[in-house]
């Protein structure tokens, strides 16, 4: 290759190596709402790591708190792969996810600026389930029982029974209220809820204490609670007495939402069928979106064979109501079947902004967690420690590279100052590398790079040492200096296949700093040979095009 072509190559690999690490503002375009749109954002080449600038360290174990886990260690592992789904999808650079002891999961994030949203992210059951709303009127034969329930929680409470619930007083409704509550959704157009409200408009038994708490609602399976009377009425839902006394096949979820009427609020609560048609087990893909008339949805699709089962239940269920249950919490009101649905279908959030859409399409995509996780260890890390880090690793590499450079130009003179140079263009050439691949600076990277500097060097003593064979066997300047590179090559690529290939295997099995540390060097390998093969002999060649050949070479 001529002289010409060779500088140009280094140029153009100079220049495209600046343009990487230039922090800028760039123009990307984002999809949203549906549609594709300009977003300006400011580019940072080289992102650091949790130790360098700062984050949050998570620690989340297996909550026991609703049944007993019987393989903790495999639940861990299964566990395991959703978080790291999720927070690989949650937009978080280099993050770190990895098994601790037998059961606990560490999650790094580092740069984090809404650590409350990142937990809920990561703690989010997100079991989805379709469930069609009780239209049997089994709650109102089973409030006789129910009252009866919730009167021997009190009797045992008076009497210390071992068990019993807290009581509390429970709040009467005033018939005002239950007239402006029957009245709350009289302008719904949904053709079955018109229909069925004359069957479902009927007046519940009073004066029970769990009876009293509740108001029938428009559609079937659908009750109104006054927020004020929610915890009570949990309560009284939690205790096995009353659990007993629940319809069998029957399941009372409570809705994600509230609903307000004049000064009161009330959350919704449906009597669902306790076998669900169709669970989330089948969804492929869920997507955030917004439209006009519905507001912040979650569009999902399922796999073909869910489809296909969907299909099958859905038209089983025409003109009923079907529930969306996610983590055991009604979506929104539940939509009637109008027709059978194949494999696509929607969960609206309502006035949800649209971060909380692409939350839940996050982790419905990730799929449920096998069992439930709670934080059992928070520690927000500070920038002061990443600053320190840098620091300590920046005086390191300084005082490494300073050495490298006294040996060599002490040691080669000339040719150490050519390697020298080829050592400045590596170092951008590493840099650059790494912000191509949008890589993320960690203490074990730097070292990494620092490793790699001395690798660099490496080559150059190769090649350095067959030139002076040659030139002491008698040859030219111009054949010693062709020769050195020759010979050493193989050498030169042996070393630096044995180092990548260590580098690969610690990425491929490596998690987190490790994996940063095999990125780094990676770069640096390939950085290395460039300048020691190619960079440095155009010095060589740039030195030989000024001198004669009988020059004798400093080296």
């Amino acid at each position: 290759m001529s002289l010409k072509y060779r500088i140009a190559i280094i140029l153009a690999l100079i220049a495209a190596s600046a343009w990487l690490l230039f922090p800028r503002t760039v123009t990307e375009r984002v999809k949203r709402n549906g549609i594709f749109v300009s977003d300006t954002v400011r580019r940072v080449p080289l992102k650091r790591g949790l130790d360098l600038q700062g984050g949050m360290h998570l620690e989340l174990a297996v909550d026991e708190s609703k049944g007993a886990i019987a393989d903790k260690s495999d639940a861990i592992e299964r566990a395991l792969k959703v978080v790291r789904t999720r927070i690989d999808q949650f937009g978080v650079s280099e993050p770190l996810v990895q098994k601790a002891g037998a059961d606990r999961i560490i999650v790094e994030l580092p740069g984090i600026d809404d650590p409350q949203r990142a937990m809920d992210v990561v703690q989010k059951s997100a079991f989805l389930q379709f469930e069609i709303t009780d239209k049997t009127n089994a709650l109102e034969k089973a409030l006789p029982r129910l009252d009866a329930a919730v009167k021997g929680l009190a009797s045992a409470a008076r009497t210390g029974a071992p068990g019993a619930a807290p009581t509390a007083a429970a709040a009467t409704t005033t018939d005002s209220t239950k007239n402006a509550l029957q009245g709350l959704f009289a302008k719904d157009t949904t053709k079955k809820a018109a229909s069925d409200s004359t069957k479902n408009d009927t007046t519940l038994a009073a004066g029970g204490p769990f009876s009293k708490l509740v108001q029938q609602g428009q559609m079937p399976g659908e009750y109104y609670v006054l927020q004020s009377d929610v915890p009570t009425l949990q309560r009284y839902l939690a205790t096995p007495s009353v659990q007993g006394a629940i319809p069998p096949g029957k399941v009372i979820r409570w809705s994600n939402d509230t609903t307000s009427l004049g000064a009161n609020t009330y959350r919704a609560m449906y009597v669902l069928d306790s076998r669900p048609i169709i669970t989330g087990e089948y969804l492929t893909d869920a997507k955030p979106t917004q439209t006009p008339t519905e507001g912040t949805v979650v569009e999902f699709t399922l796999s073909n064979e869910g489809g296909r089962r969907f299909r099958n239940e859905t038209s089983k269920h025409i003109n009923d109501f079907m529930a969306i249950v996610l983590d055991s919490l009604v979506m929104g009101r539940p939509p009637v079947i109008q027709g059978a649905i194949g494999t696509r279908g929607q969960i609206t959030l309502g006035g949800r902004d649209l971060q909380a859409a692409q939350d839940l399409a996050l982790v419905l995509r990730a799929g449920a967690l096998p069992v439930p996780l709670k934080i059992v260890d928070v520690v927000n890390i500070g920038p002061s420690l990443g600053a320190d880090s840098i620091r300590a690793s920046i005086r390191a590499g300084v005082i490494a590279l300073g050495l490298v450079v006294i040996i060599m130009i002490g040691y080669y003179r000339f040719s150490g100052v050519l390697a020298v140079a080829g050592l400045a263009v590596y170092t951008l050439y590493t840099l650059a590398a790494l912000a191509g691949f949008s890589a993320t600076l960690t203490l074990p990277g730097l070292a990494g790079f620092v490793l790699s500097i001395g690798m660099a060097v490496d080559a150059n003593v190769l090649i350095f040492e067959r030139i002076r064979e040659e030139l002491d066997h008698g040859k030219s300047t111009r054949l010693s200096i062709d020769e050195g590179f020759r010979h050493a090559l193989p050498a030169i690529v042996d070393s630096n296949v044995s180092a990548a290939l260590t580098a690969a295997v610690l990425y491929q099995f490596g998690t987190g700093p490790v994996r940063g540390f095999a990125v780094t060097l990676l770069a640096g390998i390939a950085a290395s040979m460039v300048t020691a093969i190619f960079v440095v002999r155009t010095f060589y060649i740039i030195w030989l095009s000024t001198h004669s050949d009988k020059k004798a070479l400093s080296i």
